[in-house]
């Protein structure tokens, strides 16, 4: 048998010993403490009420910003309507005022198109009164121009007043007889020379009442319609013949000229 050596163990008995958890002050927070020092004492209501009012702000910046977008897209809108409306209200002022404008120069080109046609009726009207038709009781039987085989020339130089025999021929105008006599195929012809140097030729009468050199006024009687010389029947073959030049010109024309109807 072995012998043992030593003292037998002795038992000790420890007092108990405080708990950690009550060894710390509230003011201190262990070192490696998962829970933040602004949350210890905070109720589970608490913290919820501040996630609460955080979601709260956020929404309210969020409805903020989207009222602020909203308000701006209007305001554009707004302007937008307001530019189109004056630009329409621009171009509808600038087609009234080009309207006006021709409707008052196509008034006043009227206003002058009957002034004009109505001082040209007075001094038709004037002229009338110093003018008068060659003949009466007549009937226009060839104008000027016209185109036969009746004349050398090939086309009638006058204009030719078909009347009975006998019907008094009279001045168209205040002037001087400066040929007055026979005159070939014209027969017996008379020509009148105004203050202008226009000559008026009076043809195939019957009889001649005037002599050269003599003054005459409109009115005036100076022979007779006849069927004297290249002549189909009785009637007054007109001439008028320009100042200067002596060329025919239409009698037609010349009469109306001078506020006359044929």
């Amino acid at each position: 048998a072995s012998a043992q050596t030593g003292k037998p163990p002795v038992s000790i008995s420890m007092p108990d010993l405080p708990n950690v958890g009550s060894l710390i002050s509230d003011e201190e927070t262990p070192e490696g403490s998962a829970t933040p020092l602004s949350t210890l004492g905070m109720t589970a209501a608490d913290t919820e009420q501040g996630t609460a009012g955080a979601g709260e702000a956020l929404r309210t910046r969020i409805m903020a910003q989207v009222e602020q977008q909203q308000s701006q897209a209007e305001t554009k809108a707004a302007a937008e309507a307001v530019a189109a409306a004056e630009k329409q209200a621009a171009e509808a002022a600038a087609k009234a005022e080009k309207e006006a404008k021709a409707k008052a120069e196509a008034a006043k080109k009227k206003a002058e198109e009957e002034a004009a046609k109505k001082a040209e009726a007075e001094r038709l009207a004037e002229l009338a009164k110093q003018y008068t038709l060659p003949t009466s009781s007549y009937t226009l039987s060839s104008t000027f121009g016209q185109a036969g085989a009746y004349w050398s020339s090939g086309y009638h130089t006058g204009l030719d007043f078909a009347a009975p025999t006998g019907t008094l021929i009279k001045a168209v105008h205040t002037g001087t007889i400066t040929s007055a006599g026979w005159d070939g195929s014209y027969g017996y012809k008379t020509v009148l020379t105004l203050d202008d140097g226009t000559e008026i030729w009076y043809a195939h009468q019957s009889s001649i009442s005037v002599s050269v050199g003599q003054k005459v006024n409109t009115g005036d009687v100076i022979g007779r319609v006849g069927s004297t010389g290249n002549s189909t029947g009785a009637h007054l073959h007109l001439e008028v013949h320009s100042g200067g030049s002596g060329s025919g010109i239409d009698p037609m024309a010349w009469l109306q000229g001078k506020g006359l109807t044929p």
